[in-house]
């Protein structure tokens, strides 16, 4: 306690449970600052996940269909997950089998930008398929 006195600095107790216990003269509010910021560092280099939503109807006609393929398309290179859903309106929900054809050929054209991470579920009023995106190399 009388070193760190004279150099005008902390001591920190590193393993109290050691015999004797071990210490550490350092300053402790720059310890504290190093800390913080590597823990923004280790934050920022962390990726955060979005998942992009795609909407279907079960009769949804070729234009359109092509239109949205070409947004997942893009949803999927900007490395977003991808949630493809057709929602059933009303008595549609008799066509349950167009629905799950429809998303079962989206995943085929999309199999080069990203794979299938479950395959079409039908949720209440909803079938819904997730897509993840292929690591780049």
């Amino acid at each position: 306690m009388k070193m760190a006195e004279e150099q005008e600095l902390d001591l920190v107790e590193i393993s109290p449970k050691a015999e004797p216990p071990v210490c550490k003269i350092m300053d402790y509010k720059k310890f504290l600052y190093e800390q913080k910021k590597r823990e923004k560092m280790l934050k920022a280099k962390s990726s955060q996940i979005t998942v992009k939503e795609i909407r279907f109807g079960p009769q949804t006609d070729e234009h359109d269909y092509e239109f949205k393929k070409k947004n997942a398309e893009k949803f999927l290179k900007e490395g977003s997950k991808l949630k493809a859903f057709v929602f059933f309106k009303g008595r549609s929900i008799i066509y349950k089998e167009q629905g799950q054809i429809l998303l079962l050929r989206l995943a085929q054209d999309l199999e080069e930008y990203g794979k299938v991470e479950s395959m079409p579920v039908l949720e209440g009023k909803r079938m819904i398929m997730f897509i993840a995106p292929k690591k780049k190399k």
